[in-house]
């Protein structure tokens, strides 16, 4: 992990009055130029190869200029270009992922956020001691493959979209399927609603809902559209299905806007209050956008199976706001409050509170 001193050591010769946002042009990325750009900042894209030519189509959220590298590793080699140009990078799930969040930890550019968060959010084993020290439920974790008595979900570790996934409902099938060179967690399938709950944790802001320090905000919330689950039973029945040699897939391939009803929102911001207040305790906060990724049930009851903590794609539907972002705040989507954040920071003499 880079150390905190020498990212506070580059922000003070920074000229504030020119920061500068990146991200890698991926994921979220349109909304986060778009909204650095709403919040008066310009921007650079890094990107792999040539700049994708897509930007075209989107001239509000085209970034100023691309930063273009031959690899991803070599993005680490070009920190001091970042450097100099004032930037502050904007982690998402494709930058941390393809980068490798190792790397990322070491990426020596400042960064929004707390970067600590990483290596909580990357191991399964660690991000759910999070998750059940701040008291949320959980679904259940088999230990041991031969505990599979019903149907249960394999994922392996680290933000891959849902890809490589699979539900068993055996032992024998978990055998058939299971890649063990890969770490994975077995956690039973929990029949229900998928909510995906955008929150903004904010240590700056001192009105709203407050926290111990700071304030939460909820931004939005969206269910996934995944490849070939939500279309795969058009086929036939899970008998013929499996009969035939076909299984369900978990890619995401897109994203889909959802309202809960509001006698549900007294639980949601007591469950994103509990993994903010114990991130501080465990890390120092996670700073920004996070994620909590639910499934809620039949009697109302919501089981959270995983946290991402930074912006998601999910927020992609709400460039101009949500039902929920526009009771806060006018045309704010996640990735202009993550600009206006550090607008406010930047105002106020507190970036450092929430650059790592």
């Amino acid at each position: 992990m880079i150390d905190l001193k020498k990212i506070r050591g580059l922000v003070e010769d920074y000229d504030l009055d020119n920061v500068v946002i990146a991200t890698l042009c991926s994921h979220s990325s349109l909304q986060i130029f778009d909204g650095a750009r709403k919040e008066g900042f310009r921007t650079i894209g890094l990107c792999v190869g040539d700049p994708p030519r897509f930007y075209d189509a989107f001239p509000r959220a085209k970034p100023d200029e691309f930063l273009s590298v031959d690899s991803y590793p070599e993005l680490l080699d070009r920190a001091e270009d970042l450097v100099q140009a004032n930037a502050v990078v904007i982690p998402h799930g494709s930058f941390v992922e393809y980068l490798g969040y190792k790397n990322f930890e070491e990426f020596s550019v400042p960064t929004f956020g707390n970067r600590r968060v990483l290596e909580w959010e990357s191991d399964r084993e660690r991000e759910r001691l999070w998750l059940e020290r701040a008291g949320v439920t959980m679904p259940r974790r088999l230990s041991d493959p031969a505990e599979i008595s019903g149907p249960v979900i394999v994922k392996y570790h680290g933000a891959k979209g849902g890809s490589g996934f699979f539900v068993a409902k055996t032992l024998e099938e978990f055998e058939e399927r299971i890649d063990k060179t890969q770490p994975y967690t077995i956690q039973e399938f929990i029949l229900g609603t998928r909510y995906y709950l955008h929150y903004f944790y904010s240590p700056i802001t001192e009105e709203g809902y407050r926290l111990r320090r700071g304030t939460l905000e909820l931004l939005s919330m969206d269910r996934r559209v995944e490849s070939n689950a939500d279309e795969i039973f058009r086929l036939g029945s899970p008998r013929e299905l499996e009969s035939s040699g076909i299984t369900p897939t978990f890619v995401v391939t897109g994203n889909v806007p959802l309202v809960a009803r509001e006698s549900l929102m007294p639980k949601i911001f007591e469950m994103g209050e509990a993994v903010v207040e114990e991130s501080l305790r465990l890390f120092g906060g996670v700073t920004g956008p996070f994620c909590l990724e639910t499934v809620l049930t039949d009697k109302l009851e919501f089981r959270v199976f995983e946290i991402s903590a930074r912006i998601v794609a999910g927020t992609n539907l709400f460039v101009s706001g949500s039902p929920y972002a526009d009771l806060i705040y006018d045309e704010m989507s996640t990735g202009r409050r993550i600009a206006r954040e550090i607008r406010v920071a930047i105002e106020t003499d507190r970036l450092l509170e929430v650059i790592s």
